[in-house]
């Protein structure tokens, strides 16, 4: 038996829950809550095993490619019949990563004290998330280890692909707001000051934009100390509301409606959710599992929410197509999703729109790109007209 620590929320009042449990897996330990009537948020084990957890020589994070690696060489040893504890241990001896190397010969000797592959890996759940081990249990059980590996390390590099073009167009807009912000900034408190020197010397009568530049450059000069503690102040509070579960709700409804982003993040959630739900599906996980597991993976509350609400009316009878349509959160992908569900080929009906959505957001960072660069242009050339 292990301690768990755990955050749920009561299904039927969405009351926060949190405690510790003495279980002998993660997923038991889901089990155990939701026969309580919880949903559970998160689950992970306590402060104390973590502590006791190895960490490497470095601590260096176990990231998204050196999972793919190790899932694909995982396939091809079960694959070939190699046992299992042997596998585990020629993959531990190759692992660059000093981390991951750690954690694959602690479930080696987990493996060779008698327990199952599925049970080693949920006690590194940093590492191995719910979806993994659950698609690792759904092999284990079918005896298609190593065909589900395959798929997990296809879904896993998918993944990978859609975070690093999320990342590329926000991170870009963010580096050239941020620079442009902290330039504007000299220039109004540093700058303009002794532009403003030379003008009165001249005695001239300004243009109306430089006069008004003069006086932000004075207010902010004045205000600076007021300025920066209202920054700092306006950050704090800001992430106080996104910690509670209101405030999140309200940020991430807000996401998908902000103009061109939100239409990019709402393709982003969708391409997410199809991929995931379509490999759960295809590697023969229980349907409501399913849904629990891609409501945790979507990143973002809204849509969280409304996979949830699908789940408790297919837990009733409904269709899935209803509930989503409902939600009016996929309004797009419900007629392909319905006929996928009426044609018996849902998951591949889900991995078809994974892909059309994965290409749709490439589609769109690119044209933010490029949409972002005549903006900036047309901004400096303005600003340097008015002063």
């Amino acid at each position: 038996m292990a301690a768990f620590e755990y955050k749920a929320r009561n299904r039927e009042t969405g009351q926060l829950v949190t405690g510790v449990l003495e279980v002998a897996t993660a997923d038991a330990g889901i089990s155990l809550l939701r026969d309580k009537g919880l949903i559970v948020t998160n689950i992970a084990p306590t402060r104390a095993r973590k502590a006791a957890a190895p960490k490497g020589r470095r601590g260096k994070k176990v990231g998204l490619d050196d999972l793919v690696v190790f899932t694909r060489q995982m396939a091809v040893i079960v694959n070939a019949g190699l046992p299992l504890i042997e596998g585990l241990n020629i993959l531990g001896e190759q692992m660059e990563n000093a981390t991951f190397r750690e954690v694959i010969k602690q479930i080696e000797k987990d493996v060779e004290g008698g327990s199952t592959l599925t049970d080693a890996m949920a006690k590194h759940p940093r590492i191995f998330s719910t979806l993994y081990v659950n698609l690792v249990k759904a092999g284990e059980a079918s005896g298609m280890l190593d065909e589900i590996l395959v798929q997990l390390a296809i879904y896993i590099e998918k993944a990978a692909s859609l975070q690093r073009k999320v990342k590329s167009a926000t991170i870009y807009p963010s580096i050239v707001i941020s620079v442009a912000v902290i330039v504007v900034s000299v220039l109004m408190v540093v700058v303009i000051p002794v532009f403003e020197t030379i003008f009165e010397d001249f005695g001239a009568d300004l243009p109306t934009p430089t006069k008004i530049l003069i006086t932000i450059s004075k207010w902010m000069r004045g205000n600076i100390h007021w300025l920066i503690g209202g920054i700092v102040i306006a950050v704090f509070t800001f992430i106080r509301i996104l910690r509670t579960r209101a405030g999140r709700m309200k940020f991430d409804h807000l996401l998908l409606r902000l103009p061109v982003f939100g239409d990019l993040f709402r393709k982003v959630a969708v391409a997410k959710v199809s991929r995931t739900f379509s490999t759960l599906l295809r590697s023969g996980v229980n349907i409501l599992v399913s849904l629990e597991i891609v409501a945790k993976t979507a990143g973002n509350m809204v849509i969280e929410e409304a996979i949830d609400n699908m789940r408790l009316s297919i837990k009733e009878g409904e269709s899935i197509a209803g509930p989503l349509k409902a939600s009016g959160v996929f309004p797009m992908v419900v007629r392909m999703i319905d006929v996928g569900e009426r044609t018996g080929s849902l998951d591949e009906m889900l991995q078809k729109i994974a892909d059309f959505y994965e290409d749709q957001v490439d589609v769109a960072v690119g044209g933010l790109t490029q949409l972002l660069e005549p903006v900036m242009i047309v901004f400096w050339a303005w600003w340097w007209a008015a002063s």
